[in-house]
């Protein structure tokens, strides 16, 4: 079939669960759809995919309704990160604007385990507000954005893990770069909260599997874990696996 003839796939995607989707699409269902993701291209490193890849945003919602029709968009996948909710808000009106289906692919939360001492707040001012009543030595895996809110935080040390390096210093008092990226293992997760003397996780509330090894390793090691709750998916269709999206996809075709 040629592919002026396959119904063309958006995927909106920036996490491994859109890799992976994106890579049994082109293997499985290559001779009905053509796939190509989408990726807001912050990362200093670009992955290699199956399929066709944009990079940069959209320009808001009129913009991904442009691209939706300049490119004969049939239909979409969300698959963006769960502290994305922009993208995806603009996303649902695009597809309602151009109606066409849309599907969220979110990742369930992780499941604390036992005895884990944890507590949850809305945003990084609600981390600034409850860390100096008991931490000291801070574990922030949150991400490059936020810190801000922790400006003024006294008496505290932060070791800050990023995929890539802050453009600028980080406005903490006190705190030591580490650089990373997902997948993490528990034998690594565990070191680092040992070797730093880590009393406090803080992370965002994202789930997944490439990154929970940091929950387990700090409810063994009695390190108290805050959590960021991440916002409500937007209005439509919603399914929390890679094999629910592509039962998904493939029903559309």
């Amino acid at each position: 079939m040629p592919d002026n003839a396959k119904k063309h796939l958006l995927i909106l995607g920036g996490t491994s669960e859109a890799r992976t989707l994106a890579r049994r699409l082109t293997i499985e269902l290559s001779k009905k759809i053509r796939v190509t993701t989408s990726l807001a291209g912050r990362r200093a490193k670009i992955p290699t995919l199956p399929g066709e890849l944009r990079i940069g945003g959209f320009g808001g919602v009129e913009g991904m309704k442009d691209y939706i029709a300049d490119n004969a968009v049939d239909f979409v996948v969300d698959a963006t990160h769960p502290f994305s909710p922009k993208i995806s808000a603009n996303a649902n009106f695009a597809c309602l604007g151009a109606a066409i289906p849309r599907v969220q692919l979110v990742r369930p939360l992780w499941k604390m385990p036992p005895g884990a001492d944890w507590i949850e707040v809305d945003d990084m001012a609600g981390v600034a507000e409850i860390l100096p009543s008991f931490a000291k030595r801070v574990f922030m895996t949150t991400g490059a954005r936020g810190f801000e809110e922790l400006s003024g935080l006294e008496n505290l040390w932060f070791l800050v893990r990023m995929i890539d390096p802050p453009k600028d210093p980080l406005p903490l008092k006190s705190y030591t770069l580490a650089r990373g990226s997902p997948p993490y293992s528990l034998e690594g997760e565990r070191a680092i909260l040992a070797e730093h003397d880590i009393d406090t996780l803080v992370s965002k509330y994202s789930g997944g599997e490439a990154t929970a090894a940091k929950i387990f390793a700090a409810s063994e090691a009695n390190v108290k874990i805050v959590l960021i709750n991440r916002p409500p998916p937007e209005p439509g269709v919603v399914v929390e696996t890679v094999n629910d999206a592509f039962a998904w996809v493939a029903a559309q075709v």
